[in-house]
């Protein structure tokens, strides 16, 4: 598989509700402003090398949203995350896809997948679904 490796960053803001609380709405510059950051201050994702439905690169933190009228007939939400050997999934703290699914899912014939947000910016997306 060749991939493009890239990655984005999260300055965090540390404050009474905790580090994804007080995140940053903006990406690190470059890599030279974290190179003068602790990295106690950022949060780094990698880019898993897939899109989604629109095109839209996924990143690690990504919130994708997708229907399955097979498994559960109706809509989910879950954030992408390196677990084992690859990007998956996490529906629920005991739901996980597979990174095979993840791939197959973001498949150009089979695309069912669509980044909606991220866990820094939308976390509240992912509340919903509970």
């Amino acid at each position: 598989m060749n991939r493009q490796i890239k990655f984005r960053a999260w300055h965090i803001l540390f404050g009474p509700k905790g580090p994804m609380q007080g995140m940053v709405h903006g990406k690190a510059s470059s890599i030279l402003a974290l190179a003068e950051m602790s990295p106690d201050e950022y949060i780094v994702e990698q880019y898993t090398g897939l899109k989604d439905a629109n095109g839209k690169e996924i990143y690690e933190g990504d919130i994708l949203a997708w229907h399955s009228n097979i498994y559960r007939k109706h809509d989910w939400a879950g954030f992408v995350l390196y677990r084992g050997a690859g990007f998956a999934v996490q529906e629920s703290d005991k739901s996980y896809s597979s990174p095979e699914w993840l791939d197959c899912a973001c498949r150009k014939d089979a695309n069912i997948i669509e980044v909606i947000g991220n866990v820094h910016d939308n976390p509240e997306l992912l509340e919903a679904d509970k």
